[in-house]
């Protein structure tokens, strides 16, 4: 079997798409976490654009269908949560982060530029965290 040129390999990549098993843990994941970062169930169904009701319904158990975007949501939300990991030593102040208010963010909390409700707003926090990350 011969290798692919790195640039070849590269551009060829395309990830395997999320399994609904998997989207399924990463939004039981995804609830706990909300939870360490005193999000409501309000805003958490923001985050994952669902109506209200549907989240509460997902909450106590009953996890419908994920749909692409909800993957890329929960991937976005767990990929932040690594980042902070990585980023402080002490949990609590990486929960803590999502609500403090952000030069890089214009003065606003992670949380309220997430809260815009779009996937971008959830990318635009993780890349933010994802530079922090590689400027060490």
């Amino acid at each position: 079997m011969a290798l692919l040129p790195v640039e070849t390999a590269h551009r060829n990549f395309v990830p395997d798409p999320i399994t609904d098993g998997e989207a399924a843990a990463m939004f039981r994941a995804a609830v706990n976490l909300f939870r360490l970062w005193r999000i409501t169930d309000e805003e958490a169904a923001v985050l994952i654009d669902l109506p209200a009701r549907t989240y509460a319904r997902w909450k106590a158990g009953q996890v419908g269908r994920i749909s692409r975007d909800g993957k890329a949501r929960l991937s976005n939300l767990m990929g932040i949560h690594k980042a902070l990991r990585l980023i402080f030593s002490e949990p609590q102040r990486g929960y803590d982060w999502i609500r403090r208010p952000n030069g890089d963010l214009g003065g606003r909390s992670a949380l309220e530029v997430m809260l815009g409700g779009e996937l971008t707003d959830l990318m635009r926090v993780r890349r933010l965290l994802d530079a922090e990350r590689g400027a060490w």
